[in-house]
């Protein structure tokens, strides 16, 4: 008989935790969170995956048990919560509603379901534990820093500060049950007990305004401590905390401060006694440790030859240690984290060294970020020199103009004692190249590893079809998004910039979630637009906001309010827009009282953003027909956004005179827009850009009867004046292939997809691309001004490789892949397309072949889900599923537009046309 199986998570407020489960299921998989610590969410929401061979399985009905002990849960005393046997096919994003859970409490879990294929076994225990949850339990905890300088170090254009290492010596009189560790470490930190490392996080904790609200990681250290005496060390680095350049542009660049630090120790002994150890005033460090400088934009120092043996051991003699002072909070709301922090999730090995001037050249074969691993020998002092790069010159040296004043490098001095292996801890670097100097010998490519870092999230998403030049696009935005995942969402990883634009995401963390399960990321990022939000409304174009850039856009800040409608799409999480509705409606309002002039939206600040220029030789376009007018897109993306903002007002049951509101406004916006902008005698939008057409159609502003001529002259202009290539920029890329396609012309859609000519993403992988440019042209414009790895090109491409050519796509009426709309488009000129996408509720695999006009399509779905068919046939006698007739399988069998269209309960399937 074959057996139903359940993989339970736990999804708190701002996203997934995986904290898993399953009747066979050996270990944990799909772990959101490093481990279920430190939630400050007190009704987190809990969901689970039904795992089974067999098909067409809906749920029916949940029975949930929460318990305050692993013993009563086991016994089946749900003393926090019984829900009892709840008739519902809901099994995601059910809110706790038991027992108030206080701070540092531990909840228990497990769940059974019933559904039309029978009654599962109850589900292994899974269990998360609730953070600090009040100010108050913290007060009593003091920062400790240092807020001065030490010789060598500098605050500057070019700051120089040295790591500062921490450590307190603690004596534990009984045996321990149980220790957690509640830490602030900021900027960066490493955390040791008893000299061993907790956790494999790096560049931890994630960057906040820290004035606005700062995160708190959790560790369960019960088996690092012991009965007698214990030490807990801390390395403490810069990051966002002590900030690049605070000196250079102070107007512009938000400074916080030295680092420093606040950490709860508490342990509980197994008499049942507990004791919390707290920082104060009698921690030690010092600032003569081995890293000497770390900076996000110049690099680390390590000088190998100031290395404290056994520094965060006991038994080490810190009496020549400067105690730590109390300091001043840093300002923020302390919270926990509930995004992962970075880990290394992926390793490159060289393909190359070369010989060049006074060094070597390594070639990764990939654009990357993180930083390198070296082993190396040489004498005692020696100092191996690497800079980083992402291409080269003509003459084969390091290419470094487009980083700006990033200085990139990190040096590493030798204490000769062999052979040495090291690799940085406070920064990271967007490369394909290092120069390497300083060494006395010929070394190889084996004594290099590319370490990868960001966020650590599971990739959800993968795509090959028949076309190599979209396979490697594919390719291309796969290792552009993972590494500008820096605990917020950054434009580039390279050069003296590294910020969280909100326009790159606007509609780009939506295709970045078919490829990367960003739910908690973006939840933690709409956090940080509405703490850099101005009490009046504003929105700032980089949250947080650590440049001090408040441009009153409309399409950059938008992407609080489009962001928000992604993850309840993709997540079916409506408690992004729930929690962030009131910021949003505030800056509606801002922008209307502001900046609306006879219905129209007058202000923007960037236009749109790095259009083809009319010469490969120019970083922008200045010829005005290219261009397309600020208020143009201002005001059709203002509509798009009342739009959804009206969504959202009935989503949450807002007042009714909320969503009149914004009907009332659309409209008026609307009429006002079409009667300025749309040309009746040629139907074609303002100017006639692609932008200025695609966005209206796009957003259902042309009016029915001028539809489809406003298309056509769009495709016109795109096939005939453009020759079949792109030419839009940032905003008008979000909108385009789908817009293209919905009207019907997947294959122009296709051949901008699969273009390898100039402009278009192919012309980048013809160039050498292993990642998406800045710029369209970024090999013949000045350089100096592109980066070779930014996302924000990619526009709506992913969400069109996954919606419209593999079919994976949430039916907007039941979000988050509860039903899924498979409607792929089989006529562009692909042969066959294989990806598959992991939903909330499972895997979701969409491989089709086609073969003249023969369709085998491969189509699985995971349970309690269900799926609407699309085929390019008018009769059910034309198709087979899993060799049967389309009849004895499907359900509510139509034709619709000249397709066969069906629905399909979850299973494996094999469906062919004839």
């Amino acid at each position: 008989m074959k057996r139903i199986l359940i993989v339970i998570m736990a999804v708190f407020s701002s996203g997934l935790v995986f904290a898993q489960s399953g009747i066979k299921l050996q270990e944990l998989e799909c772990e959101m969170l490093e481990n279920p610590l430190g939630i400050d969410v007190v009704q987190p929401r809990l969901g689970w995956k039904i795992k089974t061979e067999k098909s067409r399985v809906m749920q029916e009905a949940y029975h949930i048990m929460v318990a305050s002990s692993l013993e009563k849960l086991n016994n089946n005393n749900a003393d926090l919560w019984d829900t009892g046997k709840v008739t519902s096919d809901q099994s995601i994003n059910i809110k706790y509603k038991g027992k108030e859970l206080d701070s540092k409490d531990k909840a228990f879990w497990k769940v059974k379901v019933w559904t039309n294929k029978g009654e599962t076994e109850w589900s292994e225990t899974a269990y998360w534990t609730m953070g600090i949850l009040t100010y108050a339990e913290w007060k009593s905890t003091r920062w400790i820093g240092y807020n001065q300088l030490f010789p060598g170090e500098s605050v500057s254009q070019f700051s120089r500060l040295s790591a500062r290492y921490v450590r307190k010596n603690i004596d534990l009189e009984k045996p321990v049950k149980e220790a957690k560790i509640y830490l602030l470490g900021m900027g960066l930190y490493e955390l040791y007990i008893n000299g061993n490392q907790i956790g494999d996080q790096v560049l931890a904790p994630v960057p906040t305004d820290y004035t606005k609200n700062v995160k708190y990681n959790v560790f369960d250290v019960t088996e690092e401590l012991s009965e007698g005496k214990n030490v807990i060390g801390t390395i403490l680095g810069n990051g966002r905390y002590f900030a690049m350049r605070q000196e250079y542009k102070p107007y512009k660049i938000k400074s916080f401060g030295f680092p420093k630090m606040a950490l709860q120790l508490v342990v509980k002994y197994e008499d049942g006694t507990s004791e919390t150890i707290k920082t104060d005033e009698s921690w030690k460090f010092t600032a003569n440790g081995p890293i000497r400088a770390n900076n996000e934009y110049d690099g680390e120092t390590y000088d190998a030859r100031m290395e404290i043996s056994g520094w965060n051991r006991v038994g080490f003699d810190d009496s020549d240690w400067m105690n730590l002072m109390w300091v001043q909070e840093p300002g923020g709301f302390y919270e926990g984290q509930m995004t992962p922090n970075m880990k290394v999730k992926d390793t490159v090995m060289p393909v190359t060294i070369a010989t060049k001037d006074d060094g070597y050249i390594l070639d990764m074969g990939q654009n990357m970020v993180g930083w390198l691993q070296i082993k190396v020998n040489g004498k005692r002092g020696d100092t191996i020199k690497m800079k980083f790069a992402e291409s080269l010159k003509e003459d084969g040296s390091l290419y470094t103009a487009n980083l700006r004043d990033a200085r990139v490098t990190d040096r590493y001095i030798l204490n000769g004692s062999g052979t040495e292996v090291w690799e940085p801890k406070f920064v990271y670097h967007g490369f394909r190249f290092v120069k390497i100097t300083g060494l006395q010998y010929e070394p190889k490519v084996e004594d290099f590893i590319g370490k990868v870092v960001y966020d650590d999230m599971e990739t959800v998403g993968s795509f090959e079809s028949s076309n190599e030049t979209m396979n490697q696009i594919f390719e291309n935005a796969f290792w552009g998004i993972r590494g500008n995942y820096k605990g917020m969402p950054i434009d580039c990883p390279q050069r003296n910039e590294r910020q969280p634009w909100l326009g790159d995401r606007t509609t780009g963390a939506y295709g970045e979630s078919f490829l990367f399960d960003n739910q908690t990321l973006y939840s933690k990022w709409l956090d940080d637009i509405k703490y850099s939000q101005t009490l009046d409304g504003g929105i700032p174009d980089v949250a947080p906001a650590f440049w001090r850039y408040y441009g009153d856009g409309v399409t950059w800040q938008g992407a609080y309010i489009t962001v928000a409608d992604m993850l309840y799409r993709q997540y079916g999480d409506v408690s992004g827009i729930r929690k962030h509705y009131p910021y949003m409606k505030k800056w509606v309002k801002y922008m209307e009282d502001n900046y609306l002039k006879d219905n129209l939206m007058t202000k923007d600040k960037y236009g749109d953003w790095c259009v083809p220029p009319e010469s490969l030789e120019i970083i922008r376009a200045q010829d005005p027909e290219l261009l397309t007018d600020g208020e143009v897109l201002a005001s059709a993306f203002y509509y798009y956004l009342l739009n959804l903002m009206e969504k959202f007002a009935g989503l949450i049951d807002a007042e009714q005179q909320d969503i009149a509101y914004y009907q009332d406004l659309s409209a008026r916006v609307k009429k006002a827009f079409n009667e300025k902008y749309l040309d009746k005698s040629k139907l074609v939008y303002a100017n006639n850009t692609v932008t200025a057409n695609v966005l209206p159609l796009a957003f259902g502003m042309v009016p029915k009867e001028y539809e489809q001529q406003v298309f056509e002259n769009m495709t016109h202009e795109i096939e005939v004046n453009k020759d079949g290539h792109i030419s839009t920029g940032v905003v008008g890329t979000q909108f385009l292939m789908r817009t293209l396609t919905d009207f019907g012309r997947p294959d122009l859609a296709f051949k901008l997809a699969s273009n390898r000519t100039y402009p278009s993403w192919g012309y980048m992988v013809e160039n050498g691309a292993t990642t998406i440019w800045e710029l369209w042209n970024g090999n013949t414009a000045d350089p100096e001004m592109n980066s070779q790895n930014h996302v924000m090109l990619l526009g709506d491409l992913m969400i069109w490789y996954f919606e419209d050519m593999a079919g994976i796509k949430s039916d907007p009426k039941h979000p988050g892949f509860k039903k899924i709309l498979m409607q792929p488009h089989f006529d562009t000129g692909l042969n066959y397309v294989n990806a598959a996408y992991d939903s909330s509720y499972g895997e979701i695999k969409s491989h089709w072949r086609k073969k003249g006009k023969n369709l085998n399509w491969e189509v699985m779905l995971p349970p309690n889900t269900s799926a609407k068919i699309y085929l390019p046939v008018s009769k059910a006698s034309e198709v087979k599923v899993n060799g049967q007739p389309v009849d004895d399988l499907a359900e509510e069998i139509s034709v619709e537009d000249g397709q066969l269209v069906f629905e399909l309960l979850s299973g494996d399937y094999t469906i062919k046309t004839n």
